[in-house]
């Protein structure tokens, strides 16, 4: 029985035993209509019309009528032919929102839901499971940063890619998003270069215990601090601490965040054209995605300002890569990655014969190698002599 007869019900039960009670003179009209809730004229028509026609006066006049702001049979028909040819498989929220902005529909996210719930398009969410408090946001932006990564099949004409995201906890707004083949070291390096060029240094980086960000030398165990990871060393020139979460509860908030992109973006991707190129879903995510996102999902942070503080592109470039330690050959030379890199004549010595050195690998493909804080050459990706150190290598 709906809600509404179940009401009436009642009403009625309770006017009839006022009616007795005012006839037998125990109350006064303006009495009972005060404990019926009503104005004294309407509780004299409703007499009137339980005199005239007894129970059936009392029923509401309203019911089984058709409300005047009701969904016509076209448009709810019409509903459901888009969500059934273009947006199966969406949830009622991520549906209402294109229905809002591409359909120009008017109706709220609440009848959108009930209508998609009752033609049995979506099942009705089970009950929710114990209360659990969440961890308290931080309070400005900039505090504490999250970076995780999910793997899933993101884009329906590969198979599955790991989506690098890394969020402010304080807003849940995410300042970097990448798809990889499976995340790592650079994956890490990348997100990090983009939002510190965006924002600028933060004060702290939430991450799992992935071996690109913390050795650990037992399965399950502590982190071995002593032992930096390429991450590792870099966040700690930067200044910035890195935090070790030790179960999936402690990155709730990822995890959440996650569930939202699993099931929205796939089909973001899919309804712009993106099924195989993974370079050009990442221009869309970085571009177009990303803006909506955070202005759908991301909240006001509790406290005024910021613990960002910019920084010029020089302080965190070379910090921000692959860094290895290298002893130079006879030759002037350094073995990396199955290559020989030259270093050319340089003013400061007359040769780096059994120098140590280091190799800098950056995100984008340059390599540089230095001395001490003196940078000795630079190659680009697509510098010839870096290619002809391919060829020779390959040789």
């Amino acid at each position: 029985m709906r809600r509404t007869e179940v009401l009436q019900g009642l009403r009625m039960l309770k006017l009839r035993d006022l009616l007795s009670r005012w006839e037998s003179e125990e109350l006064s009209q303006l009495e009972a209509a005060e404990l019926l809730g009503v104005h004294e004229r309407t509780f004299r028509r409703w007499a009137r019309r339980f005199e005239e026609d007894g129970d059936d006066g009392l029923v509401d006049r309203r019911m089984g009528r058709r409300s005047g702001r009701a969904v016509s049979e076209a448009e709810a028909a019409e509903v459901e032919r888009l969500y059934l040819e273009k947006y199966m498989g969406f949830t009622a929220k991520h549906f209402h929102e294109y229905l809002a902005g591409s359909h120009r529909f008017t109706r709220s996210y609440s009848w959108t839901k009930g209508f998609l719930q009752d033609r049995g398009l979506l099942a009705r969410a089970p009950r929710r499971g114990a209360h659990r408090r969440k961890r308290p946001r931080r309070p400005m932006v900039g505090m504490m940063l999250h970076q995780d990564a999910s793997k899933h099949v993101w884009l329906e004409g590969l198979g599955a890619l790991d989506l690098v995201v890394t969020m402010d906890d304080a807003t849940s707004e995410i300042y970097s998003m990448i798809l990889v083949a499976e995340e790592g070291t650079m994956s890490t390096f990348q997100g990090l270069i983009e939002t510190i060029a965006a924002k600028g240094l933060f004060c702290s980086f939430y991450t799992d215990r992935g071996s690109h960000y913390f050795l650990t030398p037992e399965a399950g165990g502590k982190v071995d601090r002593t032992q930096p990871t390429q991450v590792g060393r870099a966040l700690a020139q930067l200044g910035i601490e890195h935090i070790a979460a030790y179960s999936p509860e402690a990155r709730g908030r990822s995890e959440r965040m996650f569930r939202t992109l699993q099931d929205r973006l796939p089909k973001d991707l899919v309804l712009n054209g993106f099924t195989t190129d993974v370079a050009a879903a990442n221009r869309f995510l970085r571009e177009t995605y990303l803006p909506h996102h955070n202005s759908r999902f991301a909240v006001q942070a509790a406290e005024a300002g910021s613990g960002f503080v910019p920084v010029a592109e020089a302080q965190w470039r070379d910090i921000l890569c692959v860094q290895e330690e290298r002893i130079v050959a006879p030759d002037n030379t350094v073995a990396w990655n199955r290559r020989r890199l030259q270093i050319p004549p340089h003013p400061a010595r007359a040769h780096f014969v059994r120098a140590k050195v280091r190799v800098h690998h950056y995100v984008d493909g340059e390599l540089a190698i230095f001395h001490g804080p003196r940078c000795l050459v630079r190659w680009s990706p697509a510098d010839p002599d870096l290619s002809d150190q391919r060829q020779r290598s390959a040789a």
